[in-house]
């Protein structure tokens, strides 16, 4: 691995300014030097997006699409080196690295290929006249980054971006930009021209100067809720629109009659993945008084069992992202128990050095006004509460400021279709649940967890814009 990692921008790598060390979560030791961007670097980058927009705008969707299926294909042959990558840069297991990767790949070739349908639309206005509406890009898209799912949410927001014809400038956090960095390679390998696709490390001054510089049309933010609110001030006091994907406390409603033999796995592999540190995690367990003992005693066991160690080993469980996250998960754990939360399993911890690692705990008899229950912890913990109804169920999922994705489990179908579709959230699962869902489905939250969507065609409607063509038609 290179030990610098410069500033992709232009079809080029250049010397920045300002360094910083990135830490391998797994050690607690300098992983990479990395550049950190100034927000006169950042300003460098939005001109040079700005200068290749047009010609790319110009060539037809096929062509662009192409072009994206290309560079799918360069990071399914280059697979093995970039899930290294993430692992190393995030903490997370190698397989989970690997899954990483091809979802990436997928996201590439989704948009390259779906975009060529894309269509607009005519309106019927009778003889004398025509309206066409059209999509067009909104030019220059920013993409703020986080530091959990690099290699998705990069794939996934700037695939649809270039799909549509924009250019874009991707600023992955500081924490985790290596994946990020090598897709800029890549894409140049691919034939993305120069300036399309430019990437910048860095950290909060940087993602300020890309969400309120003025040629930056439309932005994509994911983080956390604080600092979603302060990205929609920034684009709204100058007029651009913004797409954000925020926290989430995404709950499993375990309903009288659940299978918890379906159930139980799915909930507990949901909630070990990359430590808890997945928006989408399913933090929150409402069960049916009925099934309660029995859901606790089935979830111990994937608690009690995991693994914990480096992402390369491929644990069950890799670290948390840094020093600081790990003392946040270690606070909530703290105060959950003094809360009255019960410990009812919790992962073995053995000797794993200076990484920043948190075994899982599972909680159970958690107040629905603890702090638990109610916050995003993104980390290993998992909180059980039981409720009597299904109306109390649908009540404690909503007993939360985030509605971003929920599952419901139940054997009688209507039942459960009638409490999913009651739920105020972006996604919702009956008997099954995926973290944020396939490359097809669209993505997204209510209230605290942001608007707008990412991820399937919605995606293309996001980076775009629509335009109305108006033909008056002189009579014969």
């Amino acid at each position: 691995m290179p030990g610098r990692f410069g500033l992709a921008v232009g079809g080029g790598i250049r010397d920045p300014q300002r360094w910083k060390d990135t830490v391998d979560p797994a050690t607690g030791e300098p992983l990479a030097t990395v550049a950190s961007a100034t927000p006169e670097e950042v300003d460098a980058a939005v001109v040079t997006a700005r200068a290749a927009a047009p010609q790319w705008a110009e060539r037809s969707p096929g062509e662009r699409g192409a072009v994206l299926r290309r560079l799918g294909a360069l990071v399914r042959r280059d697979a093995d080196v970039l899930a290294r990558l993430e692992t190393r840069d995030t903490g997370k297991p190698l397989a989970q690295g690997r899954a990483d990767i091809a979802a990436a790949a997928r996201y590439f070739e989704f948009y390259g290929s779906v975009v060529e349908g894309f269509l607009g639309d005519s309106i019927p206005l009778g003889p004398g006249s025509l309206a066409v509406v059209e999509r067009v890009p909104h030019g220059v898209t920013g993409h703020v980054v986080p530091w959990n799912y690099p290699a998705q949410i990069t794939a996934r927001s700037v695939g649809a971006a270039l799909a549509v014809g924009n250019a874009a400038v991707v600023k992955p956090a500081d924490e985790a930009p290596l994946v990020a960095l090598a897709y800029a390679r890549l894409a140049r390998e691919a034939g993305i021209p120069d300036g399309v696709l430019n990437v910048l490390p860095g950290g909060a001054e940087a993602g300020s100067a890309l969400v309120a510089h003025r040629d930056v049309d439309h932005v994509s933010f994911t983080g956390s809720v604080a600092t979603g609110r302060v990205v929609a001030a920034a684009c709204a006091d100058r007029g651009r629109p913004a797409l954000l994907e925020l926290g989430g406390k995404s709950a499993h409603l375990v309903l009288e009659g659940a299978d918890l033999g379906r159930a139980v796995p799915v909930i507990a592999r949901a909630l070990l993945l990359h430590a808890g540190q997945t928006c989408t995690a399913g933090t929150r367990v409402v069960v049916h008084e009925s099934l309660h003992a029995d859901l606790v005693a089935a979830l111990a066991p994937f608690f009690t069992a995991a693994t914990v160690g480096p992402g390369l080993g491929d644990p069950t469980v890799g670290p948390v992202v840094s020093a600081m996250q790990a003392e946040r998960v270690r606070g909530f754990i703290d105060r959950a128990e003094r809360e009255g939360a019960v410990v009812a399993a919790q992962t073995p911890m053995t000797d794993t050095g200076g990484g920043y690692f948190v075994p899982p705990v599972l909680f159970d008899q958690v107040a629905q006004t603890a702090e638990l229950f109610l916050q995003e912890v993104f980390g290993p913990v998992l909180a059980v509460t039981s409720v009597s109804s299904d109306t109390e169920a649908i009540d404690a999922a909503h007993n939360s400021d985030y509605g971003l994705t929920a599952a419901v489990w139940c054997t009688d179908v209507d039942r459960a279709l009638r409490t999913a579709r009651s739920l105020d959230v972006g996604q919702s699962y009956v008997n099954g649940y995926a973290p944020g869902g396939g490359v097809e489905l669209p993505f997204g939250g209510t209230r605290d967890s942001g608007y707008g969507r990412e991820k399937g065609v919605e995606a293309l409607r996001e980076y775009s814009r629509t335009r109305t063509l108006f033909i008056d038609i002189a009579s014969h």
